[in-house]
């Protein structure tokens, strides 16, 4: 039994295929067609799955689509009537593209899904659920537990925005619901857009940016935008809110409760940025909180999953463990729309065809190493068509050459087996460098990602290291628990660096790993398995050796506003294009110094043309 789910339409679409119950590949078109957030339908991560599994579209069973679009075109137009006349200018913009296009969906997919069968249209079973039960199935049903409580939480689905579901063995039964206007991932959103960042990508910039600042309007967002009660329910206020009637997040109000104008994008951060960042980002922590202490409670459960875009929050995660409201959490590493994909696949299989559920050790995911991988001979084979000089080593030199590199403080670019799914570089397309270097996190933001400088980078450690390092001693293989460094590996600030605030915090060293400590000591920690991820466990391992040190610098591979890498080419056209020194694609190991000078000017300038 073959299922193959989408997610498309709004942003980051994506495909996953599941067989028998078992996930066989899952991917994000944007790593295909290289266009951020693509929301199209996802024609080429569906070619990839398809390839992967070794069948066609004639050999899938079910296709289901992770949401219901006509509860959606429900919810825009009781709210449009709701807030007449002043939601007509977003009605304007968004009934013609609705009565075109997306009120026809069923349609458009099936003809979309027939061009991939080679048919005028796709006549096999095409299914929908609803959003939210695809983002909680994607938490739930790869979690390695028998039963758990179940929290999503993100901007807006149908009309959900946030619920809480009991789940046992192959069901999921909803409890509570909250539904839009009122919506943590929007309110969030807000704070995002009023910041000067952009919505639906900016907001991990937001959680970067808030321990440069104090929560001093906490309490302002308490008492105005947000009604939360001591369950977690909530309510917002829209006198204060855009996004219902028109084409912005924020009202004039939302303006004059925070003293000015949204921040405009690019323009210098000041400290009220940061403060704002701070507080949202504090007003995020206690709901998440105030909900999770409702859900142990009314589930009874001692196991927690987590999806839908807030879960992607590292730091309230990390929180939330520490608070040990549940003895275990477990957290969909798509946690997005794109991973409602797989579960709507997952949804299909085990609550509408009443499959049964194994629990496996770990979870489901593989690492979430689902996407392509490219046998060593294509890799040359690529590389050489692309113009590049490199060199074939033995798997032994390939982690001898990479850690020493990685020792003399280089940028190493870093492609190996299969590609990840979700927003996480997991050690299959990654950056990598020196975390016991004090100069390594500016050098990657400003020379390599070409981001802000205060974006932190996250540390990855082999799971047996972590608790020699960290304060916590859990398994965080996806990147979405934050933790703090230890305080025996910490530096401690002289007299004038304690009165340093906000963005002069940046270049302070905190600790014995200073490229992955954020300023206040907390870090975005990925544990390194060996069952998953043999190849990047024996580099960390061998870094170690080499060291005293089992943290490495982990960053995405991509630059600021593109998707990360998916094939050697992507890979290559990024190494060229920045400050990366070394690359390594599977047995073959690059050096800037001997790449053909012509290209490496051509790719320097197309990059800073895109």
């Amino acid at each position: 039994m073959r299922i193959l789910g989408i997610s498309a339409f709004y942003h980051d679409s994506a495909a996953a295929l599941v067989e028998d119950g078992r996930i066989v590949a899952a991917a994000q078109e944007e790593r295909f067609t290289r266009r951020k957030h693509d929301p199209d339908f996802p024609a080429r991560a569906i070619e990839y799955c398809l390839a992967e599994a070794g069948c066609s579209m004639n050999d899938i069973d079910h296709v289901v689509f992770y949401e219901k679009p006509f509860l959606k075109f429900e919810r825009l137009v009781e709210t449009y009537l709701a807030t007449v006349p002043h939601g007509f200018s977003s009605f304007r913009v968004a009934m013609p593209v609705w009565i075109k296009e997306k009120l026809f969906q069923k349609k458009m997919l099936r003809k979309d899904l027939g061009k991939l069968a080679g048919k005028k249209e796709w006549d096999g079973s095409l299914l929908f659920t609803e959003h939210h039960q695809s983002h909680a199935a994607s938490a739930f049903f790869p979690s390695p537990f028998s039963s758990a409580a179940v929290l999503t939480m993100d901007g807006v689905g149908e009309w959900c925005t946030t619920s809480l579901a009991h789940g046992r063995d192959n069901r999921l039964d909803f409890l509570k619901e909250v539904h839009f206007p009122h919506s943590l991932g929007l309110l969030y959103s807000a704070f995002t857009y009023y910041t000067g960042f952009k919505v639906n990508s900016g907001e991990y910039k937001v959680m970067g940016l808030a321990p440069y600042g104090r929560p001093r309007f906490a309490q302002t967002i308490l008492d105005n935008l947000i009604d939360l009660k001591e369950d977690g329910s909530f309510r917002l206020d829209q006198h204060y809110f855009g996004y219902c009637t028109g084409l912005r997040m924020t009202k004039p109000a939302f303006h004059d409760l925070f003293g000015g104008e949204p921040r405009k994008p690019e323009s210098p951060l000041t400290q009220r940025e940061m403060d704002l960042a701070a507080s949202v980002q504090a007003v995020t922590e206690e709901a998440v909180m105030r909900l999770a202490r409702f859900a142990r409670r009314q589930t009874g459960e001692k196991n927690l999953c987590l999806a839908g875009g807030v879960a992607l929050n590292c730091v309230a995660n990390g929180k939330l463990l520490k608070a040990g409201i549940f003895d275990d959490i477990w957290i969909q590493p798509a946690a997005g729309d794109a991973g409602g994909a797989l579960g709507a696949a997952l949804s299909v299989w085990h609550e509408y065809l009443g499959s049964t559920r194994t629990p496996k050790d770990g979870d489901a995911m593989s690492g979430s190493y689902l996407g392509p991988a490219f046998e060593q001979g294509e890799v040359e084979q690529r590389l050489a068509a692309a113009g590049a000089k490199f060199e074939v080593l033995s798997d032994e030199d390939v982690t001898s050459s990479t850690v020493s590199a990685l020792a003399e403080e280089k940028a190493v670019g870093w492609m190996q087996g299969r590609m990840e799914f979700g927003p996480r570089a997991l050690g299959g397309r990654s950056i990598l460098g020196d975390a016991r270097s004090p100069t390594m996190q500016k050098m990657l933001n400003l020379k390599v990602k070409y981001r802000e400088s205060f974006r932190p980078f996250a540390p990855s450690v082999r799971r047996e290291d972590v608790a020699d390092w960290f304060d916590i001693d859990k398994d965080s293989p996806y990147m979405l628990l934050v933790g703090d460094v230890l305080e025996s590996r910490r530096l401690h600030a002289n007299h004038p660096q304690e009165n340093l605030f906000g963005i002069d915090l940046l270049n302070v060293p905190r600790s014995e790993i200073p490229a992955v400590t954020h300023v206040d000591y907390s870090a975005r920690i990925q544990t390194v398995h060996r069952e998953t991820n043999p190849r990047y466990w024996e580099l960390l391992t061998r870094f170690k050796a080499r060291t005293g040190c089992p943290v490495l610098v982990n960053t995405s591979f991509n630059v600021r506003g593109e998707p990360i890498v998916c094939n050697p080419e992507d890979a290559y056209r990024c190494f060229m294009g920045t400050e990366i020194e070394r690359l390594v694609v599977g047995n073959c190991m690059l050096k800037k110094e001997d790449q053909p000078a012509h290209l490496k000017q051509d790719y320097k300038e197309n990059f800073e043309l895109d």
